[in-house]
């Protein structure tokens, strides 16, 4: 199911991989007909993220670059339109001479050849495959034939399925319901896959009887059942698996050889997000704010801020049509703004573009327009100025400096860097068209 949770389930199990010393290696298949999400709503399928190479991407590739450190190309995000366009292609160029092309085996071999083309070249021990949408969703049907040809071909020792399902809470009772658990696993199997594990969503831990029927039913180890409940962080997740033993669970399946290592950093993290010393709040402009997901970069990259800075950030979302229509006293009381616009201009050009407007300039008067925060397209950047952006502002009596007068060494000199710094490859008609329309409606 959509929004279940697979991406953070597939990110946290590379988390768990990587702290035992593997090589791991995502991929996110999105079954609908698009070529990319670029031209996606964000409103039907939340943010595009925009990977090093240029290639607009479904969110969860976010996810796996936040979580596993890694930057990722094109090539780990395969869609329904990319494999068919190469199909098209070769079938138009002779490259078949002359056979049918059918869905098996050309869709279902394109498929294959692009899985294990990004394993190969990344060299990794683990390719770790997220497949979106939902059991029995006629346009996800080849990529199931596909990994199910997969695990014959490799070997059963060599694959391990998991399946993600919603364990949904009757209100009126609270019991635990697991029919629909049942149902979907029937419709895997249908497919000829065997799940190996069952990753049961839901609000709170499944109870013993409850992780016991699902085993029965499923055909699965009790020790293959793992909870998933509702968590204050999404960064709680790979320490809620780990410690339900799902670790030691696939590196016994899959008989994989394991360093010495464990997730002392990843919870000297979490602990630091926690336990913050100071707050601030920022108030961030956009367009789509009714749907958090379209800026789940910005979110994230706050928590990681607050993280290393041991400062909370409080979002405080305005919807930017809310501005034109209410003022700038919407902005009140914010310690900073931030206005995604997503092109690599310099701080203060960004501010004296938010400011060409009289009206939220007068409004916010000096001490606002003193704390402006503006999104960078160099990732290294915007992460190395958010972070002293927000140490900044949890100095207790230290005035923000204005853009471009006064600011601490290193805010200027990373500020000179974003100028000067070549912007990353984009596709630049429709990348650019659809940015450079400013979210509070100035020219």
């Amino acid at each position: 199911m959509s929004g279940l949770g697979k991406g953070i389930s597939t990110s946290s199990i590379g988390v768990l991989l990587k702290s035992k010393g593997l090589k791991v290696s995502p991929v996110k298949i999105d079954p609908y007909l698009n070529v990319d999400a670029g031209t996606m709503n964000p409103y039907q399928h939340g943010e595009v993220f925009v990977l090093d190479d240029g290639s607009e991407t479904d969110l969860d590739l976010g996810n796996y670059e936040r979580f596993l450190d890694v930057n990722l190309g094109g090539d780990h995000n395969i869609t329904t339109g990319k494999v068919y366009r190469a199909v098209i292609e070769k079938e138009r160029r002779g490259d078949y001479l002359g056979r049918t092309v059918q869905i098996i085996p050309h869709i279902t071999d394109e498929i294959k050849a692009l899985l294990r083309a990004v394993g190969e070249k990344d060299r990794a021990d683990i390719v770790l495959i997220e497949m979106g949408g939902t059991v029995g969703d006629i346009e996800g049907m080849p990529f199931l034939e596909a990994v199910r040809q997969l695990g014959q071909e490799v070997g059963k020792e060599n694959v391990l399925y998991v399946h993600t399902t919603l364990v949904p809470v009757m209100g009126a009772v609270g019991e635990q319901k697991t029919k629909p658990t049942q149902q979907s696993v029937r419709e895997l199997r249908a497919s000829g896959i065997q799940p190996n594990v069952i990753i049961a969503r839901g609000e709170r831990s499944l109870e013993p009887d409850v992780k016991k029927k699902i085993a029965f039913f499923s055909d699965v180890p009790v020790e293959g059942v793992i909870s998933a409940p509702d968590a204050s962080s999404i960064y709680d997740v790979p320490l809620l698996f780990d410690g339900q033993g799902l670790t030691e669970y696939i590196l016994k399946t899959l008989n994989l050889p394991v360093k010495e290592e464990d997730l002392k950093q990843w919870k000297a993290m979490l602990e630091r997000l926690k336990h913050p010393e100071r707050e601030v709040t920022i108030a961030l402009v956009g367009k789509y704010t009714h749907l958090k997901d379209s800026y789940i970069s910005h979110i994230e990259a706050f928590h990681h801020a607050s993280a290393a800075s041991r400062i909370k950030v409080n979002l405080r979302w305005v919807e930017s049509m809310d501005i034109e229509k209410k003022g700038a006293k919407l902005l009140e009381g914010a310690d900073g703004i931030l206005v995604p616009i997503g092109d690599p201009v310099a701080l203060a050009e960004a501010a004296a573009l938010l400011l060409r407007d009289p009206a939220l300039a007068a409004g916010m008067g000096r001490a606002g327009r003193e704390r402006i925060l503006l999104h960078f397209r160099r990732k290294d950047v915007w992460n190395a100025l958010l972070r002293e952006y927000v140490e900044l502002l949890g100095r207790k009596g230290l005035p923000l400096p204005r853009a471009g007068e006064n600011a601490p060494a290193g805010f200027a000199r990373r500020r000179e860097q974003a100028k000067n710094a070549a912007p990353a490859p984009l596709k630049p008609l429709r990348w650019l068209a659809r940015q450079r329309t400013h979210p509070i409606g100035a020219p």
